[in-house]
């Protein structure tokens, strides 16, 4: 691996992707949609407190989630036809033939498809450090959601190249690449919402109260007791836990607030994915008629997502794992000499 020849592939690839002028006509309208979602996001949120959490932290969670939404738009139109665009316009065979690697190639436009992302990244900036201003945002938050953010492009970089080098056909591999977003965003919230109801458990309740004819004696019940199915979202939570969104709330530290409930989008959804980890109880008692007895507090969220699992470590791994597997494959169908092409493969 020459460090040399990798940069020459990226800048390669990079001067042909920014010399369009579509290409700053781009950045332009991603920069205006982020205005107006800020702006709007101000009035949105302008009632909350500094008791509530204060604005900021919602305003800057909606921007975060836009600024993803928008990457991965973009993205398989950067990345998904990286390689085989360029075998089909003959000329990936000239830059086989020199000293440069396969390696070197997918590399440099994975490389060059990332530090695209990333200009997005660079737009966003700085309607990200105003919501920090705003309030709410702590800088290990601002910190931890960028570089989730880096990571999330790099990981669907490298799986639009390797579609790109697997698939003979730019625009088939394009449509691959939003396929494969789409299982991740949508198609990971359809699983865990009918795997967890697919898998089910029966629940029995049982409960006695005080009750009184009179007014003034009062005698206590016989024991009721009920069963129901309740969902084992437990056994899928890990499905979730791969979805972008999940990914870059879990791993952005959650601010409470005095009653240990989160202020802001990030904590609500980390929230609620980390306690779909725990188990439903199979017995469940209440006895109304026990001396002093009281209905027990309920939980914080805080209390009750102390010491699970980080959802954000697991997805990631998903992510990763799939990743690298389609890159690797296209690396390996990328490799000179070839054995064998798709019939109608453009060479030279």
């Amino acid at each position: 691996m020459n460090l040399s020849r990798l940069w020459a592939i990226t800048v390669l690839e990079l001067t042909q992707r920014v010399r369009s002028v579509a290409w700053y006509v781009l950045l332009g309208v991603f920069a205006v949609i982020l205005l107006g979602v800020t702006a709007l996001s101000f009035f949105a949120f302008s009632w909350m407190t500094a008791s509530s959490g204060g604005a900021g932290g919602a305003i800057y969670s909606v921007i975060v989630y836009v600024v993803l939404l928008l990457i991965l738009l973009v993205s398989p139109t950067v990345s998904g036809n990286a390689v085989n665009g360029d075998r089909d316009a003959a000329t990936l065979a000239p830059v086989q033939v020199t000293l440069v690697t396969t390696g070197e190639i997918v590399l440099g436009k994975l490389l060059a498809a990332w530090i695209t992302g990333l200009a997005f990244v660079g737009v966003a900036v700085p309607f990200l450090a105003v919501a920090t201003i705003a309030g709410g945002v702590s800088p290990g938050a601002l910190a931890a959601s960028l570089i989730v953010l880096i990571v999330e492009i790099g990981i669907f970089s490298a799986i639009g190249v390797g579609l790109s080098a697997l698939l003979a056909r730019p625009l088939f591999s394009i449509a691959s690449t939003y396929l494969v977003m789409a299982a991740f965003v949508i198609g990971t919230l359809i699983v865990f919402g009918l795997g967890g109801a697919a898998v089910r458990t029966e629940t029995t309740y049982h409960s006695r109260w005080t009750d009184s004819m009179d007014g003034q004696n009062y005698t206590c019940t016989e024991w009721e007791t009920y069963t129901s199915e309740s969902p084992r979202f437990d056994r899928v939570w890990w499905v979730l836990a791969a979805n972008p969104f999940v990914i870059i709330a879990d791993a952005t530290p959650t601010a409470y607030d005095r009653s240990g409930y989160p202020t802001d989008l990030f904590g609500q959804i980390a929230t609620g994915v980390r306690m779909a980890q725990i188990p439903p109880e199979t017995e469940v008692w209440s006895d109304g008629c026990e001396a002093g007895y009281v209905d027990e507090a309920y939980p914080s969220s805080q209390e009750r997502t102390a010491g699970l699992v980080p959802s954000w470590f697991v997805g990631l791994g998903v992510q990763l794992l799939l990743a690298g597997v389609l890159f690797g494959g296209g690396w390996a169908r990328t490799r000179t000499p070839a054995r064998t092409l798709p019939p109608g493969t453009r060479v030279a």
